[in-house]
C-alpha cells in the first residue's frame, strides 16, 4: 500500500492518472497548471518507486500507471463551526424597557 497525502501535488497527479489514459506529462503540465519541468521531477520519483512508467517519444513522453493501492492519508479538511444565534438574544435586543422620546 503506497501512502500519498492529501492535498499534495502527488495526490492530484495520482488522481489524474487512475482518470485519464494515455496522457501525456504535457497535458499533466497544463491540466493541473503547474510546471512542466516540476511534474516530470516528480513522476521520475514515482518510476524509481514503480508506480509508473514513462515511455518517452522524440517530442513527448507518455505516462502510464503501473499500481493502484494508493491510499491516501493526512488530516481531514477542518470544519469551521458557526455558532448560530438564537432567537432568544434577538428578542431581548429588540425589547427596551426604559423611556420613549416622541
Amino acid at each position: 500500500m503506497i501512502e500519498i497525502t492529501i492535498g499534495s501535488l502527488e495526490e492530484q497527479i495520482i488522481k489524474l492518472l487512475k482518470k485519464t489514459y494515455p496522457i501525456t506529462t504535457f497535458e499533466i503540465s497544463q491540466t493541473l497548471r503547474v510546471s512542466r519541468r516540476e511534474i516530470e521531477w516528480i513522476l521520475h520519483k514515482f518510476q524509481v518507486k514503480g508506480i509508473v512508467k514513462l515511455e518517452p517519444l522524440p517530442d513527448i513522453t507518455y505516462v502510464r500507471l503501473l499500481r493502484n493501492d494508493f491510499q491516501f492519508i493526512g488530516p481531514k479538511q477542518q470544519r469551521r463551526i458557526m455558532k448560530k444565534s438564537t432567537d432568544a438574544k434577538k428578542e431581548e435586543n429588540n425589547r427596551y424597557d426604559g423611556i420613549m422620546y416622541s
